[in-house]
Parts: structure tokens; C-alpha cells; sequence
């Protein structure tokens, strides 16, 4: 395995969120106790209204609730519940747009999917979005959906803002979602949420529109007479499409496409064929099924091959690339006649890229459609097509984000070329520089790049798993998908081992490992490098295998068998070198020092923290090379070489810094604390203490073992006016580890 770098402690992400400011202090360390927070634009996230039509009743009590909570002073919250295509989505946009110059605090939306091909969204996944839309940089998100939520709760408690939750399985999925404060949120769900009623929801079903109401709509959608001309006619069509709005509007959209023809040939095509779709039907909608299949019948045959192929996509969104990648050259002319006949809905999308998606309903028939109409192979190619598309771009994002990265090789098969796939754009936006673009794009297309993981196997493309989840390597760790970084490497294995690829099997089990020690679970995460360092042997893989000696050091290292893990770094630091690979020796060493200074045996400590150093900064690693600095000025206060963990430290808290990585800033600041307090210095060291435990908090480890001891020290250190004891000997870095760093390999 190689590409990848030493988890070692844990780093925060980009400065846009929780900075530490600077002011003098003794001897020429510019850092003060102050966390200040970025002022970061209110999200407006709700997508843009509908026409509707005869739901004055409803969004009469919605507001009748909204007045009702703000008097008492609690938070207001809605569900409102219907069939699908019943306009649940379209009552709370319209009753939601109505609150924005009243909650000038932003607007979220997630689609929480109960429809979705790979099963509802995850709550903690759906939080973890909403505080980066409120500006916590990514690198501070916490692990824990806890300590998620209770983030989220603090964020929205003081701030006026409306939330919209669409397509919600269960309340108990919706309920980790709510705002604190006098914040409006609304849900909306197939199903009706009795639950909801326990945490205060006012709960709305929507039955179909009356006739009445119906016919309006149609009127609206064709905006041409015909209604006023043929009443009875523009009745029974209604009636025909069960009071949905959905179906009118896809029924008017057939219409408005054929101006001379009146409404009764659309009435007598709806009934024929209404017991012919009989089969078609779900949950009772057969006219949407009828409705919807004359809408096919009508596009045209480019448009309409497409609407099958999309049929067949596995995420639920997809972009412009993805239809090329389909159909070619008329791509965009065939979503254009998909999107006028109501059968596709806009995404709205921030970098400016058109993205689509269907109504549930409408993916259905999509599906039903090409399984009728499309070839088995013609079905299982579009999906090849498709697969290959998100891993030639996965690709692309991969050496943009890092570009020395050595990966698996990357085959396209089943005829599939890599120029016959469209490339999406990876334009920065908005200040954003290359990579941070590609991170984005791998970010948003998340869902569709798991489902092709999750669907490759049984496709017959197991290559495509383990191939996909190597290229999303840069993104799991930076933004801290663990769920998704376990699930992948899982499939990713099952697959590689199912094709009796050795390499990538290994390579899913180191990378895969990595996921396990950061989720926590450090037993199976030492079984898997042990899995891996048996493969490298079997397949005389020497680099490979001395590469997991440094994995199973960590592993032991968190697992508290502190001289099993000295045992492996030594043997690591000594024959990685040896086998070529430098700088992994010099993150074992690093790791070895680390121990050393957990240990009291600070001579050794700084010794081979110096080593470690000078190896990295040739290797052009500022990161490690400044933790390696941090833990040679720790080791020197326990020797009392104060004057050179000054100069150490120093340098190391202004790299640090530098590279936004508020974990191991906040080792540093302690190291300065305790300097601080070996120089009889109380008023500075309860000043560092004080700073450490804040960005400790603000990168969401408030609870890790430095930061409880960091506030121990400023509890225990006396007044300003009184002197301090001599510090104690300093701890040793943490034992938990920056997501984005791998041992080096």
C-alpha cells in the first residue's frame, strides 16, 4: 500500500470557524486566551416555491401554530403528511418563504430520502451538513452524533432561522434534526408522524385536491383558454389523476406541449389506459402511473431513451455529465424536453452546476420503463457507463487533492473507455482553490459514488468497488465520513477478495484499518493490519509488510500495550529506511519518541523527535515536521533546557497554525503552559491552559485526555497574585490521531 500518511493526532480543518487571536506575551509568543469566531453568511438553502393551490386551510393553521409556540416561547415545529405527489414538499415552501424576513438567521434543507434506492439518510451525516452550513469548518464536526447534536443545539439556540425536512422516514430520525431556540422547522413524510406530537409538532395530513382546486391547477399550468372552453372535459381529467398534483401538472405539461389538441384526447388516452398500468401501481396510484406512462409515450425518442437510462441510475441526483456520459451529444436537449414535461425537478446547486433528480414516483416508472424497453445488456452497460463515470472523475478529484498519491490501477472494462465518460467540472468557486473544488464535488456526490460501490459487486464490476473507494481515500478522512470509510473498505475488500486480487485486498485492509482506529475501534482495526502484514509476506511484498509494522504500532499504541507499540516502531523505523522509504521511517521514529516522552524518558524523546524532524522537512512535510518540533520542545521542559523548548515550541505553534491544525496547536499551547510554569510564570501558564482547553472545544475534542488534564492545571494554578508550584513532568501526545495521516505509507 502506498499514498498514505501517519495517524498520528488529531487535526482541525480550515480556518473558517473557531481562530485563536494573538497578543504579546512573555518571551516573544504572540498568543492570547480570546476565541473569536468568523462571521459566516446565513445558508439559504430552501429551494424555490411552486404554484399552489386550494391550501389556504392548511398554511392558515400552520401559521395559527407558529403563533401559538412564539407566544409560549417554544420552538415550532410541523409535519405534514400525504400521499406521495400530493404537494406535502410544495405546502411547507410556501408557508416557509413566507417567515424569511422574519428569520433572518438562514434556512436549511435536507432530503432525508425515506424513498431513497440506499435507504433513509443518516441523521448524524444530516447534522453534520447543517454545522458546516452554519460555518463549522469540517475538521471541527465531532465524531459522535452526541456530540453532533448538542453542537448543532448550541449553534441554533440563540439564532432565528427555519428549517425544512423532507421525505422523513420515522420521527425518531427527524428528531436529532430539530433546532434549539425559537427556530420553525417542518417535516414532511409519506407517513403520518403521531410522534412528532410528543416534541411539541403540529401535524397536517393533505388529502388530494377537490376537483374544484384541481381544475384551477390545470387552468394555471396550460395558461391557454382550453379549461374555460371544455369544463367538463378539464373535470374529467382531474378526476382521472386522483386530485394530485403531480399528475395535473404532468397531464398539463403533456397539453401545453400540443396546443391544438383539446383536453378530451387526453381524458380518453388516460382511460384506456388505466387497467393496462394496474400492475404498475403503488400505493394505490394508478392514474399517476397512467399519467405518467403517456408522458413517456409523448418525448421524444432521444428524450425518452434517456428517461429510461436515468431510470437506472443508483443515487438519487445526477448532473449534466452523467446524462452525456448516457446519451452523448443531445444530452442537454433531451433533459431540456424531460425537464418541460415535468418529469425531472431542478436541484438547486451552489457552484452553479445544473443537477437533477426525480419525483419517487417518477424514478419508478423511469426503472419500470427501461426494463420493459432497454435490452439486458443495453441495462447493465448504461450501469457500467455510469460506474465508470464516477470513478474516472473520483479519479480526476484524487490527483488534483493529491497528486503524489500512488494508487491502485484503475481499469475500465465491459468496452468502457476512459474518453467515452464526461468530465465534471471541478472549477473552484468562490475563492475555493483546486483541491478544496474537487473535495466539494466528491463531497456532493457522496451518495452516488457509495451506491456504485454498494451496487458493483452485484453487477458484476467487483474492479469498481475497491477502484472507487481508493479514489475516495482523500475525502474520508478530511471530512471524517466514518460510517461511509468503514462501509466502503468493507465492500471494497469483499470485492477485491472475491476476485483474488491480493493488492487491493491489502490495500482495503491498511486503508480500511485506518478507518477502524478512528472510529474508535482499535481491536478489529490491529486484526486487520494483521491481516495485511500476512498477505505482504505470502506475496513478498517486503516494503509492504514493513509498512504495517508502524500500523500495528498505533493500533497497540491505542490499545494502551505501550511497549508492543515501541517494540514495532523501533523494528519500523529501521527497516522502512532500509527498504527505501524514508519518511515513513521518520514517522515511526516520531511515533517512537512519542512513547518515550509518555514514558518521562525525555532525552531519548527529544532525540529521536530531532531525527524525525530533520527527515520530514527534507521531504518537504511541514506538518509532521512541526508536530515532530512540538515534541521535542515538550521533552525539553522535562529536561529543563527551557531556552530551547522556548525556541521549539514556538516555531512549532506558528506551523502549526498555519496549517489550521487546532489539535496539535493546542498540544503545543500546553507544552508553553507548562514551560510557563518550570519558569514561575502563573498568570502565563493559566493564559496558555486556558487557550489550550478552548481550541481543545473547538475542534470538538473537548473531552480527549489533554484537554481534561489542560483544565486540571488551570483549576489546580493559584490566583494571579500568588506563585505556582513547578509544573509536572509533561504528558505525552495524544493517542488518538489526525484523520488525514496513515503511518506513512
Amino acid at each position: 500500500m502506498r499514498g498514505h500518511e501517519h495517524i498520528g493526532n488529531d487535526l482541525s480543518g480550515t480556518v473558517h470557524g473557531f481562530v485563536v487571536q494573538a497578543g504579546s506575551v512573555h518571551g516573544g509568543i504572540h498568543v492570547s486566551g480570546a476565541v473569536a469566531r468568523e462571521e459566516v453568511p446565513p445558508p439559504w438553502q430552501l429551494p424555490p416555491s411552486v404554484r399552489i393551490t386550494d391550501r389556504t386551510d392548511e398554511l392558515r393553521a400552520l401559521e395559527a401554530h407558529r403563533d401559538r409556540a412564539a407566544e409560549d416561547g417554544h420552538p415550532t415545529l410541523a409535519a405534514v403528511s400525504g400521499l406521495g405527489g400530493v404537494g406535502k414538499t410544495a405546502v411547507a415552501l410556501a408557508w416557509l418563504h413566507t417567515l424569511r424576513p422574519h428569520f433572518p438567521g438562514g434556512q436549511l434543507y435536507a432530503d432525508l430520502g425515506a424513498q431513497a434506492p440506499d435507504g433513509p439518510a443518516d441523521p448524524g451525516e444530516v447534522v453534520a451538513r447543517f454545522l458546516r452550513a452554519l460555518g463549522v469548518p469540517s475538521g471541527q464536526v465531532p465524531p459522535a452524533l452526541g456530540e453532533r447534536v448538542a453542537l448543532y443545539r448550541s449553534l441554533t439556540a440563540g439564532r432565528q432561522l427555519v428549517v425544512l425536512l423532507d421525505d422523513a422516514a420515522t420521527a425518531a430520525q427527524v428528531r436529532p434534526l430539530l433546532p434549539a431556540g425559537r427556530c420553525v422547522t417542518a417535516v414532511t413524510s409519506r407517513r403520518r408522524m403521531p410522534g412528532l406530537s410528543l416534541d411539541g409538532g403540529h401535524v397536517i395530513h393533505l388529502e388530494p385536491l377537490s376537483p374544484e382546486a384541481a381544475v384551477e391547477l390545470l387552468d394555471a399550468t396550460l395558461a391557454d383558454g382550453r379549461v374555460a372552453a371544455q369544463p367538463e372535459e378539464a373535470r374529467a381529467l382531474v378526476l382521472l389523476c386522483a386530485g394530485l398534483p403531480l399528475a395535473v401538472r404532468i397531464a398539463g405539461a403533456r397539453l401545453a406541449a400540443r396546443p391544438r389538441q383539446g383536453i378530451t384526447s387526453m381524458v380518453r388516452a388516460l382511460s384506456e389506459e388505466h387497467e393496462r398500468l394496474e400492475a404498475l401501481a403503488i400505493e394505490g396510484d394508478h392514474d399517476v402511473r397512467a399519467a405518467l406512462d403517456l408522458s413517456y409515450q409523448g418525448l421524444p425518442p432521444t428524450a425518452a431513451r434517456l428517461y429510461r437510462l436515468l431510470g437506472l441510475h443508483p443515487g438519487r441526483e445526477f448532473g449534466v455529465p452523467v446524462a452525456r456520459t448516457l446519451l452523448g451529444g443531445n444530452a442537454v436537449e433531451a433533459l431540456d424536453a424531460l425537464h418541460d414535461a415535468n418529469l425531472l425537478v431542478d436541484v438547486a446547486e451552489a457552484s452553479g452546476g445544473e443537477r437533477y433528480r426525480f419525483h419517487d414516483l417518477v424514478r419508478l416508472h423511469a426503472a419500470e420503463r427501461a426494463a420493459q424497453d432497454e435490452s439486458g445488456d443495453d441495462r447493465a452497460a448504461a450501469l457500467f457507463r455510469v460506474g465508470h463515470h464516477y470513478l474516472a472523475n473520483a479519479g480526476r478529484a484524487e490527483e488534483i487533492i493529491e497528486p503524489g498519491r500512488a494508487c491502485l490501477e484503475r481499469e475500465f472494462g465491459r468496452g468502457v473507455e476512459p474518453g467515452s465518460v464526461a468530465e465534471e467540472d471541478f472549477g473552484p468557486v468562490g475563492g475555493q482553490t483546486a483541491a478544496e473544488a474537487a473535495l466539494a464535488w466528491l463531497e456532493r456526490e457522496l451518495p452516488n459514488l457509495m451506491a456504485v460501490v454498494r451496487r458493483a459487486r452485484p453487477m458484476g464490476a467487483p474492479e469498481l468497488a475497491w477502484q472507487l473507494t481508493d479514489a475516495l481515500w482523500p475525502l474520508f478522512p478530511r471530512r471524517k465520513l466514518y460510517r461511509e470509510w468503514v462501509e466502503a473498505h468493507q465492500e471494497g475488500l469483499l470485492a477485491a477478495e472475491e476476485a483474488g486480487n491480493g493488492e487491493a485486498a491489502c490495500r482495503m485492509l491498511t486503508s480500511g484499518a485506518l478507518g477502524r482506529l478512528a472510529t474508535g475501534d482499535h481491536a478489529e482495526g490491529l486484526a486487520m493490519f494483521e491481516r495485511a502484514a500476512a498477505s505482504f509476506l505470502e506475496r513478498g511484498d517486503a516494503l509492504g509488510h514493513a509498512r504495517t509494522l508502524n500500523y500495528r504500532g498505533l493500533a497497540h499504541q491505542r490499545l494502551g500495550q505501550q511497549d508492543r507499540a515501541a517494540e514495532l516502531f523501533a523494528l519500523a523505523a529501521a527497516e522502512l529506511p532500509a527498504r527505501g522509504d524514508l519518511r515513513a521511517g521518520a514517522l515511526a521514529r516520531f511515533n517512537l519518541a512519542g512513547i518515550a516522552l509518555a514514558q518521562g524518558r525525555y532525552e531519548s524523546a527529544a532525540v529521536e523527535a530531532e531525527a524525525a524532524r530533520l527527515t520530514l522537512e527534507a521531504a518537504g512535510d511541514t506538518y509532521n515536521a512541526a508536530r515532530a518540533a512540538g515534541l521535542t520542545g515538550r521533552a525539553c521542559v522535562g529536561l529543563g533546557r527551557l531556552d530551547r523548548a522556548e525556541a521549539e515550541l514556538s516555531a512549532a505553534l506558528s506551523a502549526l497554525r498555519a496549517e489550521a491544525a487546532g489539535f496539535e496547536a493546542a498540544h503545543v499551547l500546553g507544552g508553553l503552559a507548562q514551560l510557563s510554569e518550570r519558569r514561575g510564570q502563573p498568570r502565563q501558564a493559566r493564559q496558555f491552559y486556558r487557550e489550550a482547553v478552548s481550541l481543545y472545544g473547538s475542534v470538538g475534542r473537548s473531552g480527549s485526555a489533554e484537554a481534561v488534564g489542560a483544565k486540571a492545571r488551570l483549576n489546580a494554578l493559584e490566583p494571579p497574585e500568588a506563585e505556582a508550584s513547578p509544573a509536572s513532568p509533561p504528558t505525552g501526545p495524544a493517542p488518538s490521531g489526525d484523520d488525514r495521516d496513515e503511518a506513512g505509507t
